[in-house]
């Protein structure tokens, strides 16, 4: 029986990292990924939405520019040809940064298959029997959708990303389930290649978990492109016409919503089907998802990472676990996860983007305090035209510290990042201000929002202090 230093299941993000640690320390590895290699994110994920994104945003600023005496049009619009763009950057980036990887990786080797645990310390691989010292379940997780009457009659008509990022033809009108980032981001990419779009979501807002201010404004804005109902429950489901019928209560009254398809972004369900979890001394919660704690162990020789663990389900957030549990494993060491300054982004136009606490979360500690600054305050925004959003800051009021960054704007993803380094790096407001920026920059927004602090920014020069 063939024995490996570490096991390795799944080619995501969590397993590559995983891999690149375990060369790197000269342990002789087996990755078994099934499925494309890289995982969600450059097959079905990240890449492929945003490239769509981008070029519906180019459509959109083409058809309205904010520049007087400055009009474009769209010469040519192929939806089909557009996607084939975004196959074979798909196909590029994953023979570049994953298939060519893996080959130059001395001490790992690959095997595109199955994995079955069959002891704490074997695994079946292709009728084969493996023994392991150490191994690292990194299988990411899949599309769930919610069941609803009738679900099964429309089958055909059911649109996860995965199905939706094959369509070659727009469709006429989509009904979307769910109201996150993945439901945004397709509720903009369907509208923005000419589809009707119609989004039905639960909570009483969009993006619950953002701060209120921020949910409500994105919302009033994607409400130009798309029909957003909260509070709005799905019921039933079924045939009707060429598409789909979609019975809903909303706001406590029945509604009727058609369309040609229904796309759900209603979470994700764990890839630990036929692993053979049950031979293994590891965990699940209630929904499947592995259980781990700070150093990524999940038992006595079993380590978790990536979609698999839960949230946050983020490609870096992923790659980070994915090291931190190959340095434990292999390298003795007793890393732990840091999840206190993990930046979140929702790639709608405008973008919103979020790091550290809410408001919410740190009134529950602290004696905190918050402001708001709008874009159109910002000379940047109003040059390009993106004046649409804002930005919150949420401060220790005793210390002056930031605890908080969050941004609705043109780019936020961007600017998000200077958001990181300040709560990593433990800033206060007058780090902040103290700080030069350049002008004019979009994310001057953040020397402002500082500044909003100390005085009415409405009442200071372009370039304050």
């Amino acid at each position: 029986m063939e024995e490996y230093d570490f096991l390795i299941v799944g080619g995501g993000a969590a397993g590559f990292a995983a891999a690149l640690k375990a060369d790197e320390l000269g342990a002789k590895t087996l990755m078994v990924n099934r499925g494309p290699i890289g995982g969600t994110c450059v097959n079905i994920g990240c890449v492929p939405t945003k490239y769509l994104l981008t070029a519906l945003e180019l459509k959109r600023r083409a058809l309205y520019s904010p520049y007087p005496g400055l009009k474009f049009s769209v010469k040519k619009f192929d939806f089909a040809e557009l996607v084939e763009g975004k196959d074979r950057l798909v196909r590029t980036l994953r023979k570049k940064k994953y298939e060519e990887v893996i080959e130059n990786l001395e001490n790992v080797e690959y095997v595109e298959s199955s994995a079955r645990f069959l002891s704490k310390n074997t695994v079946e691989v292709d009728g084969r029997v493996l023994g392991f010292e150490k191994a690292l379940i990194a299988t990411g997780s899949r599309p769930k959708v919610i069941p609803l009457k009738g679900l099964e009659e429309v089958g055909d008509r059911v649109l996860t990303h995965v199905e939706a990022l094959n369509l070659r033809e727009v469709p006429d009108s989509v009904i979307v389930i769910g109201g996150r980032a993945q439901a945004l981001e397709f509720a903009q990419i369907f509208a923005g290649a000419g589809s009707r779009v119609t989004l039905l979501q639960r909570s009483i807002r969009i993006v619950p978990e953002a701060e209120p201010e921020l949910a409500l404004e994105l919302e009033e804005v994607l409400s130009e492109e798309v029909e957003i109902h909260t509070s709005a429950v799905p019921k039933a489901v079924r045939k009707g016409g060429d598409g789909i019928t979609v019975e809903a209560v909303v706001d406590g009254r029945e509604r009727i919503f058609e369309a040609e398809y229904i796309f759900f972004a209603t979470g994700r369900a764990p890839n630990t089907d036929g692993l053979g979890l049950e031979n293994l001394d590891v965990r699940t919660d209630e929904r499947g998802f592995l259980i781990v704690d700070e150093t990524m162990q999940a038992g006595k020789n079993i380590y978790g990472a990536g979609d698999v663990i839960g949230e946050p389900m983020l490609e870096t957030v992923a790659a980070r676990e994915g090291f931190v549990a190959a340095s434990n494993a292999l390298g003795g060491e007793k890393i732990k996860m840091n999840y206190s300054v993990v930046p979140k982004v929702v790639f709608t136009d405008p973008q919103l983007a979020s790091v550290g606490l809410t408001d919410r979360e740190a009134s529950k500690a602290r004696k905190c305090v918050c402001n708001t600054v709008e874009f159109s305050s910002i000379p940047k925004a109003r040059i390009i035209g993106e004046e649409r959003g804002l930005i919150k800051m949420v401060v220790d009021d005793e210390t002056g510290r930031i605890l908080g960054v969050h941004i609705l704007a043109h780019n936020a993803a961007e600017i998000i990042h200077e958001a990181v380094m300040i709560l990593r790096s433990r800033m206060t407001l007058d780090d902040v201000i103290e700080t030069l920026h350049v002008f004019p920059t979009m994310s001057e927004a953040i020397k402002l929002a500082a500044l909003s602090f100390r005085g009415d920014i409405s009442k200071m020069p372009c370039c304050a202090m």
